[in-house]
């Protein structure tokens, strides 16, 4: 099925009024990231990013954990999210306390927006 409309995409930025603030969950998690992220060299941009979210819980959206992750990447190996032009993410479920990502990041040849 393909659906198409001819409606601007709204922003995480345009959906929320206000500033908003991390929560102290949300720092302990980038604390965390940004020790244990290995050092790595990016390859060149355009970005295609490829997450793995192994979920414990059932409920969890597939969606939720892409920004703040994408957003600590950015900022432990430099780059601008607006270079990543294709996402590709999977959800799979685990036991209690097995709950996991898995990235890659790989330069997007050949990319053809239609």
């Amino acid at each position: 099925m393909i659906i198409n409309q001819k409606i601007k995409p709204l922003s995480v930025n345009d959906a929320w009024q206000g500033k908003r603030y991390k929560s102290t969950e949300y720092k302990v998690y980038e604390e965390e990231l940004l020790y244990k992220l290995p050092s790595i060299e990016l390859p060149e941009p355009p970005y295609q990013i490829s997450f793995t979210f192994g979920f414990s819980n059932v409920a969890s959206d597939i969606d939720n954990p892409v920004k703040p992750l994408l957003d600590v990447m950015g900022k432990k190996y430099g780059f601008n999210d607006k270079n990543v032009y294709k996402l590709i993410v999977d959800k799979t479920i685990v036991k209690k306390g097995d709950d996991f990502f898995r990235v890659e990041v790989t330069t997007l040849n050949n990319y053809d927006s239609n």
